[in-house]
């Protein structure tokens, strides 16, 4: 299948994001799949919910059931650099072909049905049709926004997972930690399993009150399961102990998740042969890239797609100990519709120079706006784009100091690219990749 036809498909798909925006029913994505003869309910479904964490904890149990030796297929948003990112089995990444001949099917069982599909609607259809036509065992899927009316929610998940619950998303989930958490709690169903990973009191009782209303058994993450490091990472509690873990992503946020992840993975024990060694095999062998990411070491450059208070707060946390003595610049877009002031206030200390760009143009935040906001701390520079001025930062700081990306997954993914063609490497994802790390 020629790439221009791949491509003219994914810029419609696009087209529909622009057009249709976020509309939270499940009736639509129902309705398509129904016409496709119910294809996620073909498989056995890991459904992961949160504000922060879902990804990274996603993207662990994908490797500990692939380690296991079982088809799993994992479906996260967004990609970082190439559509085909969202939607992968195993360790390869759908094929560009295949994702056309499965729009021209969704298509002509939605569309032209009077079916109006938003784009991730139409993205989830894919997924599960991908998936059930590759005979996955069990998929891992990640909410897109919420839980509770997000397309996902169309599973009846063998066990679900809500990983953190902090303010993101307000216009569409409320402006309180409760609102949140009910939102995220409403990918719990009767009588299925729950694992909750580090979430505050209030969130707690929200989720525990849901749990509870619709008969779904809890494990916390810190009362039924843990974790400890002194040099090896341990987990302990739900399902046995396991020691001597490595885990290649850093912070002490990510050890939280492989936790979480563990435990739902001796949770599916229940269904799938899962031993010991491949949890430690899949946790050892995860790729999650621009999570605290060093991708080059003279000047050394860090990736993390921070994009809301917390996740600038656990990045900040971690800082110190990636870059050492060094002189940090940051290179920093933001989505226009976050709440970014906080996010300014609490990078700004720990920078000695700023660079803003555009993240994604429309909808990234207006360059000169994010610069009136760190011209009250810092140094601050406006670069044309993402790429511009990641490389005027390359070019015109010393190799004993350190630049961080930041802000926004999309303006990760806009220079991704430059540290892929340095390693050789066409895609995040495939058959063989390897880790950027330098």
């Amino acid at each position: 299948m020629a790439t221009t036809e791949y491509t003219r498909v994914v810029s419609s798909l696009y087209a529909l994001e622009a057009a249709k925006g976020m509309d939270f029913k499940l009736e639509r994505v129902a309705l398509a799949l129904r016409n496709l003869g119910d294809p996620q309910a073909r498989f056995v479904a890991v459904h992961i919910a949160g504000t922060n964490g879902k990804g990274s904890v996603a993207a662990m149990l994908h490797a500990i059931l692939d380690a296991a030796g079982h088809r799993v297929g994992l479906y996260t948003s967004p990609h970082l650099v190439s559509f085909t990112e969202r939607i992968r089995v195993g360790a390869a990444s759908i094929a560009e072909d295949e994702v056309v001949a499965l729009a021209r099917e969704i298509h002509s069982a939605a569309t032209v049905r009077g079916i109006e599909l938003t784009f991730f609607e139409f993205v989830t259809v894919m997924a599960f049709l991908h998936f059930a036509r590759r005979a996955v065992d069990v998929a891992v899927v990640e909410v897109g926004l919420g839980g509770r009316l997000d397309a996902t929610n169309v599973l009846d998940a063998a066990v679900a997972v809500i990983t953190t619950i902090g303010l993101d998303h307000q216009e569409f989930l409320g402006d309180t930690i409760e609102s949140i958490a009910r939102e995220k709690a409403g990918i719990m169903k009767a009588g299925r399993p729950v694992i909750i990973g580090n979430v505050c009191d209030p969130a707690r009782r929200v989720l525990a009150a849901t749990a509870a209303a619709v008969g779904a058994p809890v494990r916390w993450l810190g009362r039924d399961f843990s974790w400890s490091a002194d040099g090896a990472l341990r987990y302990r509690g739900f399902g046995g102990a396991l020691e001597n873990l490595v885990l290649p992503l850093r912070g002490h946020h990510q050890r939280d998740n492989a936790a979480t992840a563990i435990a739902a993975a001796m949770q599916l024990r229940e269904q799938f042969r899962i031993q010991d060694a491949a949890i430690q095999r899949g946790i050892a062998q995860v790729q999650w890239p621009a999570r605290l990411e060093v991708v080059q070491a003279r000047p050394l450059v860090v990736l993390d797609g921070a994009h809301n208070a917390d996740g600038v707060a656990a990045l900040v946390q971690e800082l110190p100990a990636i870059v050492g003595g060094r002189a940090v610049h940051m290179l920093f877009g933001v989505m226009r519709d976050k709440s970014w002031q906080p996010m300014v206030e609490t990078l700004a200390p720990h920078v000695a120079r700023v660079t803003v760009v555009a993240a994604l143009p429309p909808r990234g935040e207006d360059p000169e706006v994010l610069a009136k906001a760190f011209a009250r701390y810092c140094p601050v520079s406006v670069a044309a784009s993402p790429l511009q001025g990641l490389l005027d930062l390359l070019q015109n700081i010393g190799d004993n100091h350190a630049i961080l990306v930041t802000g926004s997954l999309f303006l990760v993914g806009a220079v991704l690219p430059h540290f892929l063609s340095r390693h050789g490497r066409a895609s995040l994802f495939s058959t063989s990749s390897t880790p950027l790390h330098p």
